[in-house]
């Protein structure tokens, strides 16, 4: 049976990512910050040890916006810590098990945000960018031992991070949407499963799942 960690699992992409890999040769394993705080390293290493992981969704993230000059020091370094930080830590635990059996597959979940951040997002922007750096550099030092390494941004979703957004600030994103609606997580979920199964000689690769165009 093949194993499937998701971290930020109480979230509601990895609920979706949960319910798409809901077969008989999936083992989904999905904790919530309880189970899982990825900002702690010693937890990471303890949740990890003795696993096999075949596909890792590093799913886990925080907002707290506000301006570069207003962010608190404590605020900015929570964004880092779940956003990058815990993704960092969780393939860093992951590695030496999926390079031992020359398979494995690393999902991260970074944003638009990375590419073309809006003001006050100085933080989750810096985060989710650092991402993309990693996961292209990932890609090119583990692709000998057979692993795959992509990124997602899923655009704009109605999850529980996303409730306190505006509905001003929702018809402006939704105004850059060349189709005029928004992505879900259930097709952002199914794109992952199409990923793993369907495409296995994809790495180092960006998938931009929303209807913004390049700018």
């Amino acid at each position: 049976m093949n194993q499937l960690i998701i971290t930020g699992g109480h979230g509601g992409l990895a609920t979706a990512i949960v319910e798409a890999f809901a077969t008989p040769e999936w083992g989904v394993t999905a904790p919530g910050r309880a189970d899982l705080d990825v900002t702690d390293d010693n937890a990471i290493a303890r949740f990890f040890r003795d696993r096999t992981v075949d596909l890792l969704v590093c799913a886990a993230g925080i907002t707290r916006d506000g301006l570069l000059t207003r962010i608190s020091e404590a605020d900015w370094d929570d964004v880092i810590a779940v956003n990058f930080h815990g993704a960092a830590a969780c393939v860093h635990a992951t590695l030496p098990g999926m390079i031992a059996r020359g398979t494995g597959h690393i999902v991260l979940i970074s944003s638009r945000s990375a590419t073309h951040p809006p003001a006050g997002q100085a933080a989750y922007a810096a985060a989710k960018a650092a991402l993309l750096g990693m996961a292209s550099e990932l890609a090119r030092e583990t692709g000998p031992h057979g692993i795959r390494v992509n990124t997602l941004l899923p655009g704009f979703l109605e999850t529980p991070m996303t409730r306190t957004v505006t509905a001003a600030r929702r018809q402006e994103i939704l105004a850059d949407h060349a189709l005029g609606r928004f992505n879900t997580t259930a097709a952002v979920a199914r794109f992952i499963r199409f990923l793993h199964h369907e495409l296995p000689h994809t790495s180092g690769q960006v998938f931009q799942l929303d209807s913004r165009c390049p700018q």
